[in-house]
């Protein structure tokens, strides 16, 4: 294959270590070859020369000024004097098995190492920031773009599934941009948000606790370092993360609150090493499941238990155990091994000169009868020692990322056979299964006769092969050149297999015939279905970025707020359905009005009557049956402004899950006297009055946001979606008096038994007063308490609202009550309101707080207004962040988190500052 080249400008990877030199090299076809490993050769050649410049460089010492030159002598064109035959000779087959061996490069699968490049090792890629500063609508106080503010939203942008969105080597979706690296196993570069300096407080995990990692995994590699290499992100981030992971520390908490330790990384990129993590826990788990299981069977060997625990994939891990499952077909190999053949196997490599397979006959015992029976007997053990040497692997996969492998996928005989009866059929017309099945089979005419190189097949082609696989309806296979097996059977004869001793002509024979086996039988079935799993893999965690992107963007949608809104369900024959909600979406008022029969001027008077009688100047049509009628009724009576005085506006929203939603449990608690169908109605104007509130309790697999759901891993998407909806949930915030119990459950650190005790507790004990109220809540532990603290908001005005409702005041002990037995202990906390508790500032930062306020002059009570905002500017125009953090005894990233929130007015949604980014993104877009 040509890999196409890199449209970036700096290098990302340097690709040039000893393995991917010997192959380079030795390896590539003359059909394919790429220019720019032609290059290299004479890179390689100008080291002959080298050394004798050296020697000519040494004769000048006297010349002062000459030194500075040294480095531009390699520019000599005096290449020529070396033969270019001697390229080649430099890394002959035959020093195939030396050089992978020597270099320590890993012999497994997705785990070759890369060399970083010093220049982007520490490569910025800045997500959305805007160097403006933007002003409210409503407010004369500027805000200033912060970059803890939008690090979380705007990391993708619109076009990202646009293009070749996967690179197979690491097997993991880009967010910022697509970068067209076509290794297979080697995991691409990560582009991340990075900085020059490391900002984590420990460049590596103390060694007690990396040695507790390691006895915890009981493997042969180092957690760390493998994790760093499959996720391209540095030692030292991985090792904090892992860290932070193992304190049961949260992804939005650890995005905002651990900027310093997670190197400013986004959710996401925090989201994709703590996936990969926990894939290697449960890889060990399921090795040291497999060792005990072997240990019983009494079949685990020291070298066996050795390989088995260096394997990093599941797929390793299977080959190698594969061949002891209990409830697997014996292999050949052991039969072989039983009838006591391993040691003629041993002797052929060892000393075959001295090998007879005569002495190994036995008559009348089947499998040893002959010669021709220990023969092959012989060729089983041989093939079975070949397709597991790690060695042996190596080559045969490097020869495959060398080479044109594509996938294939064709209409199935059974298909064709049910199309031809279904054609005979016409006739009959008989529409049933058969006429179904036939429409399933026409969806998949694109994949009749498709064939495409795994290295550049897309995410959705690789899902709708796998779904017609798996209807029967299409075959697929791998097809990989005939050149890799002949290289293979080449290497393995000369070099890896070759006999240490003279062999003769039928001893040949037996390794040339077990070579052969063992390639056809077991190593290219090994390699087509890590193939298949690897592409499979890939397109479903693409599948599942599309889901999280789209999710997110549905989530954060600005909310409109202020103003009665109508949620109108249409309809045809039932009716359009009407709910007229509060500002507060309370419901106001429900009925149903029939807008599309011969009474459309009846109803269009009732529906003005109502409009005029709740004030109403939105309307939100949902997109579901009758969208469009409803529609051009709605902007007909608007343009003949039939609504005068009141200037009534429409908008059209995603109904997708309000049916759903209608008839689940929660919709039941919620509105119980309710119609379902009007709790439609209801639904879809509050997904405009507050998107993320109302969304949040809806399974996201129902809103409609992206492909192949039923392709993809249930448990892995509904993870990743429960996981952006907590981060969505987190970052705007929650405020404690007045949100649901479903919105409170997704915020993190919580669950529905926290959520529920914090409902109860609200009821029981009035309005939360400070957010120190909340360890007074049953189950709020110190850790609950301090993933969930920051992410908790305690308005004012609501509170003073809810405090107008009489409630029993809770009791505050002035010491703290031991209890007997199980219970929670009273704690201290203040029974006044605190005005940090409204600010994103976490309560462990509160001290630093008050003492960057008594600094610039300021107070608590002045959060938000114009003239904190300009002493704060003052300060830190004059002095740096840096600095200040100093002076306060914090870190620069928890000062600006600060700063953030002394300098937000009241009410601030990040929502809006979302909003203005994507117009101000678009706007210049379109320049």
């Amino acid at each position: 294959m040509i890999r196409r080249p890199r449209q970036t400008a700096a290098k990302a990877v340097n690709y040039r270590n000893e393995e991917s030199d010997l192959f380079d090299s030795c390896e590539e076809g003359e059909e394919w070859k790429p220019p720019e490993p032609k290059q290299k050769a004479p890179g390689r050649i100008t080291r002959a020369p080298a050394a004798g410049e050296k020697k000519t460089a040494a004769k000048r010492p006297a010349k002062e000024p000459k030194e500075p030159k040294a480095p531009k002598e390699p520019k000599v064109p005096k290449v020529t004097r070396v033969p270019k035959p001697r390229a080649p000779r430099k890394c002959p087959k035959t020093e195939g098995v030396k050089c992978v061996k020597d270099s320590k490069v890993s012999v497994l699968p997705a785990t070759k190492r890369k060399n970083l490049d010093e220049d982007n090792k520490h490569e910025i890629v800045k997500h959305s920031e805007f160097p403006v500063e933007g002003k409210t609508e409503n407010s004369a106080t500027s805000i200033k773009m912060k970059e803890e503010r939008v690090s979380f939203f705007v990391s993708e942008p619109i076009g990202a599934h646009e293009g070749p969105s996967i690179a197979l080597d690491g097997l993991r979706p880009k967010k910022e941009e697509v970068e067209e690296d076509f290794r297979f196993d080697e995991p691409c570069l990560k582009k991340q948000k990075t900085s020059d300096t490391r900002l984590g407080h420990t460049s590596a995990l103390p060694s007690s606790e990396a040695q507790t990692l390691r006895n915890d995994l009981n493997m042969n590699w180092d957690l760390i370092e493998v994790l760093s290499t499959l996720t391209c992100v540095e030692p030292w981030v991985c090792a904090n993360i892992t860290m932070l992971l193992r304190e049961e520390n949260t992804v939005p908490f650890m995005v905002r609150y651990r900027k310093e330790m997670i190197n400013h990384m986004d959710a996401d990129a925090v989201r994709d090493v703590q996936l990969v993590y926990e894939e290697l826990c449960v890889l060990s788990k399921k090795t040291q499941s497999v060792i005990n299981t072997m240990r019983k069977d009494g079949v685990l060997t020291a070298e066996l238990e050795q390989n088995l625990r260096s394997c990093r994939s599941a797929d390793e891990l299977d080959h190698v155990y594969s061949p002891y499952k209990k409830g697997s077909k014996l292999s050949k190999a052991r039969r072989a091994k039983e009838l006591g053949l391993e040691g003629a196997a041993i002797g052929l490599i060892d000393s075959p000169h001295t090998l007879d397979l005569n002495t190994w006959v036995k008559p009348g015992t089947k499998g040893l009868s002959s010669v021709e029976e220990v023969a092959t007997g012989v060729e089983h053990i041989l093939a079975d020692m070949i397709a597991k040497d790690p060695e042996t692997l190596t080559y045969v996969k490097t020869l495959c990322e060398n080479s044109f492998v594509t996938i294939q996928s064709a209409v199935s005989k059974s298909a064709l056979k049910e199309k031809e009866q279904e054609k005979s059929e016409e006739g009959h017309k008989q529409a049933g299964p058969h006429h179904n099945k036939n429409k399933d089979v026409d969806k998949f005419h694109l994949y009749f006769d498709f064939t495409c190189n795994i290295q550049r097949i897309q995410p959705h082609q690789t899902l709708a092969i796998n779904r017609g696989e798996s209807l029967k309806i299409l075959t697929v296979k791998v097809n990989i050149p005939d050149r890799v097996k002949n290289d293979f059977i080449k290497w393995c004869i000369n070099n890896r297999w070759r006999t240490k001793t003279f062999a003769r002509d039928e001893i040949r024979l037996i390794i040339k015939n077990a070579v052969e086996d063992s390639y056809k039988r077991l190593i290219l079935p090994f390699l087509t279905r890590g193939y298949r799993t690897k592409l499979t893999a890939a397109a479903e965690k693409q599948s599942i970025v599309m889901f999280v992107q789209n999710l997110r963007r549905r989530l954060l949608v600005c909310p409109v707020r202020g103003c009665v809104l109508l949620g109108v369900d249409p309809g045809f024959r039932h009716g359009c359905k009407l709910a007229f909600l509060s500002p507060t979406s309370q419901i106001l008022h429900t009925d149903v009005v029939y807008l599309h029969n011969s009474r459309q001027q009846k109803e269009a008077e009732k529906l003005r009557q109502l409009i005029a009688k709740y004030s109403c100047t939105k309307v939100v049509i949902g997109n579901g049956t009758a969208c469009r009628e409803t529609e051009s009724f709605f902007a007909d009576l608007i343009s003949r402004r039939f609504f005068h005085p009141l200037d009534v506006s429409y908008c059209i929203t995603n109904e997708a899950g309000a049916s759903i939603y209608s008839v689940s449990p929660e919709a039941v608690k919620e509105m119980p006297d309710l119609d379902p169908n009007l709790r439609s109605a209801v639904s879809i104007g509050r997904r405009v009055q507050d998107p993320l509130a109302e969304l949040v309790k809806i399974d996201p697999k129902h809103i409609g946001i992206g492909t192949y759901q039923h392709d993809v891993s249930a448990g892995a998407l509904k993870a990743a979606l429960d996981s952006v909806v907590q981060e969505c949930v987190s970052f705007v915030g929650v405020d404690i008096n007045i949100c649901s119990e479903t919105l409170m459950r997704h915020v993190a650190g919580l669950n529905a038994g926290r959520a529920r005790s914090i409902a109860e507790w609200r009821e029981q004990n009035g309005p939360f007063v400070n957010r120190e109220q909340l360890k007074l809540v049953k189950g709020m532990g110190p850790k609950t308490y301090q993933q969930c603290a920051g992410f908790i908001r305690i308005n004012p005005q609501t509170l003073h609202r809810a405090a107008a409702t009489p409630h029993p005041v809770p009791s505050l002990p002035e010491k703290p009550a031991v209890k007997k037995g199980k219970g929670k202990t009273c704690v201290n906390t203040p029974a006044s309101f605190d005005p940090l508790d409204q600010t994103c500032i976490h309560p462990e930062s509160y001290h630093v707080a008050q003492s960057f306020l008594s600094f610039v002059g300021g107070s608590a009570d002045q959060i938000g207004t114009a003239g904190l905002q300009q002493s704060v500017e003052s300060k830190v125009s004059s002095s740096s962040v840096e600095e200040l953090a100093a002076m306060v005894g914090t870190t620069p990233e928890t000062l600006k988190l600060i700063i953030d929130g002394l300098t937000q007015p009241p009410g601030f949604d990040i929502r809006q500052i979302r909003a203005f980014l994507e117009t101000v993104s678009s706007n210049i877009k379109r320049k």
